[in-house]
């Protein structure tokens, strides 16, 4: 059986403008490897309406699982909440248990609670609310799309509460080998390994080093066995 999949869609203009460099990917890919869950796909959408929506509704209709990463603060650019909102169609306001949260941790800090920091309490009709251990702002969960804050160490903590909720599948098992010799010369044998692994995934990536060329083959799948089997024949073609 195929593992579920998942897609994950990026949604600010910092991300696009270079200003901000996305850790949030690499984080959830490799959380979802482990998982057994195969992330599929990963957009990035600007701080517009018409796009964060068209992407929410493609996506969530595509794969099993969507995660989404910004534009969840308190600053009047942060309009994803409104935005998944207007993709399921339901009514968004500022929800008694989250507004309770954030009002207790302001309390504590001291702080104002003010109209910004309220914004944070805006949640969907039927989402059901993120845990955030580190800054309390929840995120939330509408259907099969998990809302989340950019700041990598809140995405993380989020992560963290959701993915023990989610069916995973099978982890996928990578072994790879280092070969010191340009992809012109193994793109042959390597096509040809491929073909006798289909269930596998084979990657070549290569390198320069020294004025050397080389390559790092990569070979991934569920079955440990299968993926065994395939490097010791990958390690038999290139023995040096």
């Amino acid at each position: 059986m195929p593992n579920p999949t998942a897609a994950m869609l990026v949604i600010g203009d910092e991300i696009l403008s270079g200003r901000t460099r996305d850790a949030n990917m690499h984080f959830l890919a490799k959380e979802l490897t482990q998982a057994g869950i195969d992330l599929t796909e990963v957009r990035i959408v600007a701080d517009e309406p018409a796009a964060i929506v068209s992407a929410v509704n493609a996506l969530r209709e595509t794969y099993d699982t969507v995660f989404t990463s910004g534009g969840i603060g308190p600053t009047h650019d942060d309009i994803t909440a409104d935005n998944i909102a207007a993709a399921f169609g339901v009514h968004i306001g500022v929800r008694d248990d989250a507004r309770a949260l954030l009002q207790a941790h302001y309390a504590r800090q001291g702080s104002e609670f003010n109209a910004a920091r309220q914004r944070m309490a805006r949640i969907p009709d039927g989402a059901i609310l993120i845990d955030n251990p580190v800054s309390i702002a929840p995120g939330f969960t509408l259907g099969n799309v998990h809302v989340m804050a950019g700041v990598p160490s809140v995405f993380q903590a989020m992560v963290a509460s959701v993915l023990p909720g989610l069916t995973g599948g099978a982890p996928l098992q990578s072994q790879s080998l280092r070969i010191h010799r340009g992809e012109g010369d193994i793109a042959g044998p390597l096509a040809d390994l491929a073909d006798r692994f289909p269930d596998l995934s084979i990657g070549s990536y290569p390198f320069q080093k020294d004025g050397a060329f080389g390559a790092n083959i990569v070979i991934r799948g569920q079955d440990g066995a299968q993926v065994q089997a395939a490097m010791a024949d990958l390690q038999a073609l290139f023995a040096d």
